[in-house]
């Protein structure tokens, strides 16, 4: 078992401990935890490109609640572990969000730098021919991931229409406009991100422009994030790429870094042409500042820097950014951690938004979209902040709390258990 699913696992079953209270039947509570413990379908195969061959599955976690739905990956160290991971978070994920989703991950092992233009649209079509059988607008919906994007979504949906006779839109989201795509969903993530921070804001009373922000990761996430939280009036202090952070306690404009970034190709050299303060991306999480904000690797934060973290509080725009031991420390130490199940859901959110809009036959101008967005995330924000409130756990644990008993509900209620 790799460690990303350890940690799902572990974090089910400490979350399960506080909501066991909840239910008078504790037998068929601890069955319902045991079986969101295990997803109820993984699709294995083989897809062939020419003379070469790659391993391939689907994971579909729990559809107690909706459709399956989550990203399709194409990277050569990924693993069945990696996806059962991923697929139960996001299970969590829609759950916390509200929206009408179970988690799913779908994999193929490879490097798709290797491959031409031509291999990885006819891997791509291989793959949707694997898992054709299992999928679709009411059974299980992908989406890009990492080393995917909209127009491997397009190849696939129309190698998925192809095969069943007719449209489908709905059986794929992050598509590109031009076939069903929704506006919004480009910067959704981060907007999603800064529609929670707004919210963490307005009940501790912090006025963002006497606050600092500080981003490791300068992705589409953290972009967004920072350019959003910027024009919402919150000062960047700091932002990174791999190469290191550009550091200005006055403030960042996020645009001229973008700008810079793609003239010079990283930070680093950004900072030593344009004269301007380069730190590590160790130092960037070290920084006294409001917020932190890792958006970009797993276990940033760990027991080896959790006790220089100097922030107020972290909002994790990654994925698994904080390693438990971080976690409770820095709960302990009374700085809030805004778990990445609730913080970086825009996506997911905006992807339900699209599936809404492929279903109905009519797309939402992106203030919509928006408006849409920030109403679902913010409500969820509350819902936890309630409930870190009444049970005095962090948010990550009421985050976890309300997530699986919205599963753990709708199992009983379809009487699964």
């Amino acid at each position: 078992m790799n460690a990303i699913l350890g940690a799902a696992l572990t974090q089910i079953t400490e979350s399960s401990k506080v909501l066991e209270a909840d239910y008078t039947d504790k037998k068929r509570f601890k069955k319902a935890i045991d079986l969101i413990k295990v997803p109820q379908r993984v699709i294995k195969g083989k897809v062939k490109v020419g003379s070469k061959v790659f391993s391939a599955l689907r994971v579909e976690h729990n559809d107690a609640r909706g459709p399956f739905k989550g990203g399709i990956r194409f990277h050569q160290d990924s693993s069945e572990d990696e996806a059962r991971a991923l697929a139960t978070l996001m299970s969590l994920k829609c759950a916390v969000a509200g929206i009408p989703y179970g988690g799913g991950k779908g994999v193929i092992i490879v490097d798709p730098a290797k491959l031409t233009t031509s291999e990885l649209k006819e891997l791509s079509q291989e793959y949707t021919k694997l898992i054709t059988p299992f999928i679709g607008p009411w059974k299980d919906v992908p989406a890009p991931d990492v080393n995917t994007d909209g127009q491997i979504m397009a190849w696939m949906l129309e190698t998925y229409e192809t095969k069943i006779g007719y449209q489908a839109p709905a059986t794929f989201t992050g598509k590109p406009l031009e076939i069903g795509g929704s506006l919004g969903r480009t910067e959704a993530t981060g907007q999603g991100g800064a529609y929670v921070l707004s919210a963490y804001c307005k009940i501790k009373g912090i006025n963002p422009k006497n606050s600092t922000i500080a981003v490791q990761g300068f992705g589409n996430v953290g972009f967004w994030f920072g350019k959003i939280a910027r024009d919402l009036g919150f000062k960047i202090v700091a932002i990174s790429d791999s190469s290191g952070a550009i550091y200005d306690k006055k403030g960042l404009d996020i645009d001229k870094l973008g700008e810079l970034k793609e003239k010079y190709g990283s930070f680093a050299q950004a900072a030593k042409k344009e004269k301007k303060e380069l730190i590590t991306n160790g130092e960037l999480l070290e920084l006294p500042v409001t917020i932190l904000v890792p958006a970009a690797l797993e276990n940033s934060i760990n027991k080896d820097n959790m006790e220089k973290v100097s922030a107020e509080a972290v909002f994790e725009m990654a994925n698994g950014p904080t390693t438990a031991e971080a976690d409770r420390y820095l709960f302990e130490k009374g700085v809030d951690v805004i778990p990445d199940i609730l913080c970086n859901s825009g996506g997911v959110t905006v992807s339900y938004f699209e599936w809404v809009q492929n279903l109905s036959g009519y797309y939402w101008t992106k203030e919509r979209v928006n408006e849409e967005l920030k109403e679902v995330i913010t409500k969820a924000f509350f819902d936890i902040d309630k409930i870190k409130k009444e049970k005095s756990v962090s948010y990550r644990r009421a985050a976890n709390y309300l997530a699986l008993k919205r599963i753990v509900d709708a199992m009983m209620l379809r009487g699964r258990v």
